[in-house]
């Protein structure tokens, strides 16, 4: 006898979540809902400071969010029975289309079953109505933008995630069709169908091509692709019921509609969105924007793994058919196994970072661009990014200690590099107390040794030893000045006394970051620009 499917109080299942039904009609969110709330309106590339952005391209900077947040309500989830289940109800919702190119994705592959996922967002307005749109304020829609990418690394064990975002005005080669801004490469291939072809069609020839670009551009081989339009942010971020930011100052900026005090805040709907698009007054403009995104992202990431939104069936189901009613991937992602591949993944082992770049530019037309590092560092960056952990090898045997001599047998020349007047004579003095034999002291060739150090003629290695074990943390190197059977002690400022180890140098201090090598972890909280 067969079984309907059936909710927690025992009553079938809607037909449009009934795994087996097939992909439901989308359904439109009723006008004034908070899904609806907020609006993106986000400037073109590079405009003059000062310059409204025109609010038509306004939900551009918000699909980084909706992006990985669409993707991460799936992936998250997707544990046990239950995860079966909503694994089922969001392969039958989401979109596929042909994304993955048969030539010109051939980058490093993935040996040991690891994933290179390429996040995009689109400016579709498909699933909103004329009446959303314009309270939206969304403009008119192109459905060609990808104004927001970025390539996701999984490991085959699932214990980390790697996301790089991809300026939107990087200039790149564009397969067949040269230099241009990334953001180009999408509508390019959307348009290069014949006549008469489909809007799938044009779709998966625009995702062929931007693949093969980014394919060219890190080195790797991309795997599977998801596409997110506009309104996946705005279901997803009313359903977690908000997420917590921290800004170090107040902002407030009419461009983006953002108004949020400095500290942590809670935002949804018309704030977040305005949050994640502000670049007006920010010190670095789209790229402290990306940081915003990404700082978003990881904010909802923590909140659907401390607030019991896992818990919370109800809710479960309300991420996954957000999400996979935005969704648009590939015809082999398959998006069960993925849940199940990141089920050991942590807010602390989720990377983010952002393409490493060298800076601003203007091309030939005096268009706003950005110069990304040359091809091989490039290629680096990501194959570092994509290896896997090495196997942990087999512990060594412990090495035997090395060889010493009685003290008696260690004749020693004194030199005082410290500066210090009469230290060689205290040292000279310690190291017969100690059974040394000291056959000379005197000054070294310079006053200013930070480091005290014990040089000594080959074969010589026993007796160096001998002297270094009483004065713990000096150097010791084989010297052509050395004597054999003569070890040299050089006393730098480092030095406190023979049975003393030496002063540790001070902490090297912390390096500048490099250009667009941002890089922090979903649980990270500190406060942003």
């Amino acid at each position: 006898m067969s079984r309907e499917p059936s909710d927690r109080g025992g009553r079938p299942l809607p037909g449009r979540l009934d795994p087996r039904a097939g992909r439901p009609a989308r359904h439109r969110q009723p006008e004034g809902s908070p899904a609806r709330e907020g609006a993106a309106a986000e400037a073109g590339g590079g405009p003059a400071a000062g310059r409204r952005p025109r609010r038509s391209r306004g939900s551009r900077a918000a699909t980084a969010v909706r992006v990985v947040a669409g993707a991460l309500s799936v992936v998250l989830l997707g544990t046990g029975g239950w995860g079966w289940y909503l694994g089922q109800v969001a392969d039958a919702s989401v979109n596929r289309t042909d994304a993955i190119p048969v030539d010109g994705n051939d980058g490093s592959g993935n040996e040991r079953a690891a994933m290179n996922l390429l996040l995009v967002g689109n400016d579709s307005r498909a699933s909103l109505s004329e009446e959303q749109a314009s309270q939206l304020s969304t403009g008119s829609d192109s459905g060609q933008n990808t104004d927001t990418m970025i390539l996701v690394h999984v490991p085959a064990d699932g214990s980390r995630a790697s996301f790089v975002s991809f300026p939107r005005d990087s200039y790149v080669q564009i397969p067949g069709h040269g230099w241009d801004k990334l953001n180009a490469a999408y509508a390019y291939g959307y348009q290069e169908p014949e006549e008469g072809a489909t809007a799938a069609e044009r779709q998966a020839a625009g995702a062929q091509l931007l693949i093969r670009t980014v394919s060219q551009l890190s080195g790797l081989m991309i795997d599977h692709y998801a596409e997110v339009d506009l309104l996946g942010f705005f279901n997803l971020s009313s359903v977690v019921g908000g997420v917590e930011v921290n800004l170090c100052q107040a902002a407030q900026d009419d461009f983006s509609g953002v108004d949020l005090p400095a500290g942590k805040s809670t935002i949804s709907g018309e704030q977040a969105l305005a949050f994640v698009r502000q670049r007006h007054g920010l010190p670095r403009g789209d790229f402290d924007r990306i940081i915003r995104q990404q700082t978003f992202i990881a904010g909802m990431i923590r909140k659907m793994l401390s607030d019991n939104v896992l818990l919370d069936l109800g809710k479960q189901r309300e991420l996954v058919q957000a999400a996979a009613e935005s969704l648009t991937v590939d015809q082999s992602l398959d998006l069960f196994a993925l849940a199940g591949q990141m089920q050991s993944v942590t807010a602390g082992s989720i990377e983010f970072q952002t393409l490493p770049y060298v800076g601003d530019d203007r091309d030939d037309q005096d268009r706003y661009i950005l110069r990304l590092e040359d091809t091989e560092t490039l290629h680096e960056f990501f194959a570092e990014l994509s290896a896997e952990p090495e196997a942990e090898a087999p512990a060594a045997e412990t090495p035997a200690a090395p060889e010493t001599v009685a003290p008696s047998e260690v004749s020693v020349e004194v030199f005082n590099g410290s500066g210090v007047p009469g230290l060689a004579a205290e040292a000279a003095a310690e190291l017969e107390g100690a059974g040394f034999t000291v056959t000379s002291t005197g000054n070294a060739d310079a006053t200013d040794y930070e480091v005290t150090e014990i040089r000594h003629a080959a074969g010589d290695e026993a007796l160096a030893r001998t002297l270094a074990d009483q004065i713990p943390g000096a150097t010791t190197a084989e010297s052509e000045d050395a004597a054999t059977g003569t070890v040299h002690l050089v006393l730098g400022s480092d030095f406190n006394g023979v049975g003393q180890a030496v002063t540790p140098p001070a902490p090297a201090a912390p390096s500048e970051p490099v250009e667009g090598e941002d890089s922090f972890t979903a649980a990270d909280t500190d406060c942003i620009n």
